[in-house]
């Protein structure tokens, strides 16, 4: 049996986030209208996700004796909050991006030459770049045809992010009128989420008392010491 061979709530931590985030971008890809969000909101998603494989794996490995033996099952939440804490600092230092999904790029260009036209007198593109000088925006435009999306990503450290907010939101308002094209990539992605559903189930379903024997062990880990 293949919960013999690995702990069920181990499986259960690792997989049970990435199933969920895998679900909701599939959902998002078979989507018929366009969503537009940007690169924070998408690398927290993402972080969350992993979040679960984070846990079981390098900060268990790691975890101080010491400290597991003073602080018990407190240690765990302690690690989780330096986890966030620490996904936090990265999102904050990535560079100013804005995802589009389920559209085309051939249908993202015209759409985003006329609203920064409304947004910036000044705006001027050269090549896949576009330079929004009012806003203090600068970006390149960059497509993934097999997720079927749109990125627009900052070109240049020196950017505003009052100006992004500016763009994020009168994007968002002029994708409401525009018709999606579905990513069938989201059945994958949808069909991955359950299947490792599904296996957390089979495994904890199958041994039970393995799971609660983990549970035990993470809860009063003083007292096992």
């Amino acid at each position: 049996m293949l919960s013999e061979i690995v702990n069920p709530l181990h499986v259960g931590i690792a997989l049970g986030p990435l199933a969920v985030y895998l679900m909701l971008l599939g959902m998002v890809n078979l989507s018929s209208r366009p969503l537009v969000t940007n690169g924070a909101r998408d690398a927290a998603a993402l972080g969350v996700g992993v979040g679960g494989l984070m846990m079981v794996g390098p900060f268990e490995l790691l975890l101080p004796e010491a400290t597991a033996f003073h602080w018990g099952a407190l240690v765990w939440l302690l690690l989780l909050a330096f986890y966030a804490l620490g996904l936090t600092l990265v999102v904050l230092m990535l560079r100013p991006r804005l995802i589009v999904y389920n559209i085309p790029v051939e249908r993202m260009r015209p759409l985003l030459a006329n609203l920064v036209g409304e947004l910036d007198q000044e705006a001027r593109w050269a090549g896949e770049c576009l330079v929004l000088p009012q806003l203090g925006v600068q970006l390149h435009v960059e497509a993934s045809p097999t997720m079927r999306n749109v990125q627009l990503v900052a070109a240049g450290h020196r950017q505003s992010f009052e100006g992004w907010r500016r763009l994020e939101t009168a994007l968002a308002r002029a994708l409401r009128e525009t018709p999606g094209v579905r990513n069938s990539v989201g059945f994958s992605l949808i069909f991955c989420g359950l299947f490792m559903i599904g296996l957390i189930t089979i495994l904890m379903v199958q041994d039970s008392e393995t799971v609660a024997q983990s549970v035990h062990d993470i809860l009063w880990l003083t007292k096992d010491n």
